[in-house]
C-alpha cells in the first residue's frame, strides 16, 4: 500500500512537468511564437469546436494561413457536447502532450497557447506568430485528435 501511494505522489508531481514538455524556455520562448497582445491584433479567427454526427471530432475551419511577425485572436468557440480543447504549437510538442494527457485526460493547464471549453462555452488565445514553418492545432482530449481534430497553421514569411 505504501508503495502504491509513493507511485501516485510521484506521478501527481510528475503531471506538471509533463505538461510543461511544450515550453522551450518558458511561456515568451516557444517555436510556434509567443502571447500576443490583444491591443495589437491584426486578424480575428473565429473556430468552431465539435463533433459530427457520423462520430468525427472538428476544427471549422481547421487550417490558416497567417504571416510571421502577425498578432491573430483565436476566438474559440465549443459547439459540441463534449469538452474540447484547442492547442497550438509544433507537431511534435502536440505529440509528446497527446501522450501525456493519453496518461493523465483530467490533467488540467495553464498555458497561454492551449484553451480547454466545456460545451457551449467560448474563450480565446491571443498570439503572435514569430517564426515561420507549419504548426498544429490540436484537440488533446483523449481519442479527440485521433477523431480528426486537429489542423494546421502556416506561418508565412513577411
Amino acid at each position: 500500500m505504501k508503495t502504491v501511494l509513493i507511485g501516485l505522489l510521484l506521478a501527481t508531481l510528475a503531471t506538471p512537468v509533463l505538461a510543461s514538455g511544450s515550453h522551450e524556455g518558458g511561456h515568451g520562448e516557444m517555436t510556434v511564437g509567443e502571447p500576443g497582445d490583444k491591443s495589437k491584433a491584426t486578424q480575428t479567427v473565429r473556430v468552431t469546436m465539435k463533433e459530427t454526427d457520423d462520430g468525427k471530432m472538428i476544427f471549422t475551419p481547421n487550417n490558416f494561413k497567417v504571416r510571421k511577425g502577425q498578432t491573430i485572436v483565436f476566438a474559440v468557440k465549443n459547439a459540441g457536447e463534449l469538452d474540447h480543447e484547442f492547442v497550438l504549437d509544433q507537431e511534435d510538442k502536440v505529440m509528446e502532450h497527446k501522450a501525456v494527457m493519453e496518461k493523465f485526460p483530467e490533467m488540467e493547464h495553464d498555458d497561454p497557447n492551449a484553451i480547454r471549453l466545456a460545451p457551449g462555452k467560448t474563450g480565446e488565445i491571443v498570439w503572435k506568430f514569430t517564426n515561420d514553418g507549419v504548426f498544429k492545432i490540436a484537440c488533446l482530449v483523449p481519442g479527440h485528435y485521433d477523431a480528426g481534430m486537429h489542423g494546421d497553421v502556416t506561418v508565412a514569411k513577411k
